[in-house]
């Protein structure tokens, strides 16, 4: 296989990968940690370049076939989970998401455009792009995912480069670290690693032409590094940017931050341009998640019954109609699952690892453990907050 081809591959899960969580997040981060800003890209790094890394790691021993993978914790319940999991990434969570912000973003150069209007625009695009998804990796490797490199690169150079004196907010090491862990987990980066892993497989399969398994599973991994280098680099990048404006950005909405950050850091035309690439790149990462959710749908839960493109359309109404909310809604909805849900995953995530690599075959304990432990964490949580507001 061919350099280009990892790279090409790479490139493509980084555009996979980068949808609204991976914008709007770690520029949230920044703005809130002021001077403890290495902290808290510290905490995201963890949480949305190290869990999906693992994630991606678990998924090439289990040759990116995540029913394999949910399945060690019962046939019914590993479906049930996958299915859970899907709805989230697919038409209530992550492509309203990514919607949302395109719109909100376009919305700063243009007031009158509806949402109800991009919406159906927006999922139309969807569905006519993933109607044929057999080109979709090339497309993003090849095309989108250099000038989405290119046009990020740009802000963070030039915003680190030239910016005004960061805000000491005092806000502590710790709750800086803990607060880059929890939005790193709304990237829902984890969640994806599961389930893009597939599909990179099986293009890396393609381009080896018969190569061994352990041969692809080496392909992937070096993959995956360039495509969670990449990301690393720029969450830290817009983190550490968005501290130093944090006085510009910390009175505005989350879905505004990057459109924002641009038009300040490159002016007018730049911010116009960045903006637009990355509305793309939000809007390929729907792209994505919406085909994967379809064919779930279209294989798994229809079981063949119809056609895959009559279950995207399925898959996009539903989309279209909670992408009529606002970004702060969605968040909200989707914040405390996210808290609960993600040590789950990782203890899965980790004991399945060890069952490919040492042969360990516990699994039901400790993941029902860490499920009720994860809940009593968050409702004792909630409760010191709401004690320490009084």
């Amino acid at each position: 296989m061919r350099i280009r081809h990892l790279f090409v591959t790479g490139f493509a899960m980084f555009s996979m990968f980068f949808g609204a969580g991976n914008v709007v997040f770690p520029l949230v981060v920044g703005t809130m940690a002021g001077d403890e800003v290495w902290m808290a890209i510290a905490g995201l790094l963890i949480t949305a370049v190290g869990l999906p890394f693992l994630g991606l790691l678990a998924m090439v021993l289990y040759e990116g076939d995540y029913h394999a993978f949910f399945a060690r914790i019962g046939k019914v319940p590993g479906y049930l989970i996958a299915f859970f999991l899907l709805i989230l990434l697919g038409p209530i969570g992550a492509v309203p998401r990514c919607i949302v912000l395109s719109y909100n973003t376009l919305k700063m150069y243009d007031p009158t455009l509806s949402i109800v209007f991009f919406s159906f625009i927006a999922c139309l695009f969807i569905y006519v792009a993933a109607a044929k998804k057999s080109r979709m990796i090339d497309m993003l490797g090849m095309v989108l995912s250099p000038i989405l490199i290119v046009s990020l690169a740009a802000i963070i150079i030039k915003g680190l480069l030239v910016h005004p004196q960061g805000l000491v907010l005092g806000c502590g090491s710790l709750v800086m670290l803990t607060s880059g862990l929890v939005e790193g987990y709304n990237t829902m980066d984890l969640l994806a690693a599961f389930f893009f892993s597939g599909v990179i497989i099986s293009n890396l399969r393609h381009m080896g032409g018969g190569a061994s398994g352990k041969v692809l599973a080496r392909y992937a991994l070096q993959a995956s590094v360039i495509g969670m280098t990449l990301l690393g680099l720029v969450y830290a990048g817009f983190a550490l940017i968005a501290s130093f404006y944090s006085s510009t950005l910390g009175p505005l909405p989350a879905e505004v931050l990057l459109g924002t950050i641009a038009h300040t850091v490159l002016g007018q035309a730049g911010g116009v341009f960045v903006s637009l690439v990355v509305v793309l790149a939000c809007l390929t990462t729907a792209l994505a998640l919406s085909a994967v959710f379809a064919d779930f749908l279209h294989t798994h839960a229809f079981f063949k019954v119809g056609s895959y493109r009559s279950s995207l359309l399925l898959t996009l109404v539903i989309t279209f109609i909670f992408a009529n909310l606002k970004f702060a809604e969605i968040v909200s909805m989707l914040s405390p699952i996210l808290v609960i849900l993600y040590p789950v995953l990782v203890v899965l995530t980790i004991i399945n690892i060890l069952h490919k690599t040492h042969g360990v075959s516990m699994i039901k304990m400790p993941v029902l453990v860490t499920a009720l432990f994860s809940i009593m964490w968050y409702h004792a949580s909630e409760i010191f907050d709401t004690l320490a507001a009084l």
